[in-house]
């Protein structure tokens, strides 16, 4: 078993005590990122609640031997898409999409995305608009959900899902922890309403 799929093994749980959706798990470069949903959105109660939870679970039980960061967080408005399940959620809005180095058409692509199975996407494009074009989930680099602030919806007409009413309006919520010495260190890119427990 990897040291992912052991700490997700130890997560879940965690995550569902708290009536949370699991949403996103990676461990790479030493930090272990965490990424949690819910209906309404993600609260900083709850964040911090989780990432104590975590952080006590993870010493005790010691799945990652050396030291990690730990960042728990709400996906945000551009959520990432890493799997399958986070593509087929987002069937229906814009997303960003990069593709590795070699990769047959653009390397950046925008669009609409149109389709997802359990081997590529298909993207309309912004630009040429209505260009069709399939990526293979192992050419992708990295993608994102889209977000796009407008005005409010006119009466009468469905509100596009990637749009909001107005700035300021949405948050993403995060707290973090680092396990080193058993003391939490500010970064200097830490958002101001993040909040950090040590993770020991």
């Amino acid at each position: 078993m990897t040291t992912p799929e052991r700490v997700r093994t130890l997560v879940e749980p965690l995550v569902a005590d708290l009536a949370l959706d699991l949403y996103d798990l990676d461990y790479s470069g030493g930090v272990l990122r965490v990424m949690v949903s819910q209906p309404g959105g993600v609260g900083m109660d709850a964040i911090t609640a989780l990432t104590k939870a975590i952080s006590r679970a993870i010493d005790e039980q010691d799945p990652i031997p050396s030291g990690f960061t730990l960042e728990v967080s709400s996906p945000g408005l551009e959520r990432p898409l890493r799997t399958p399940a986070h593509f087929l959620g987002a069937i229906g809005t814009t997303i960003s999409v990069k593709t590795l180095a070699g990769t047959g058409g653009p390397r950046r692509l925008t669009g609409v995305l149109e389709a997802a199975d359990d081997h590529a996407i298909t993207v309309v494009a912004d630009s040429p608009a209505g260009e069709s074009h399939q990526v293979a989930y192992d050419k992708i680099e990295r993608a994102r959900t889209v977000f796009i602030w407008g005005p409010t919806p006119k009466p009468g007409k469905a509100p596009n899902p990637n749009r909001a009413k107005a700035p300021g309006q949405a948050t993403k919520a995060s707290g973090q922890a680092t396990k080193a010495s058993g003391k939490a260190e500010k970064t200097p890119d830490s958002p101001p309403n993040e909040e950090k427990v040590p993770a020991s």
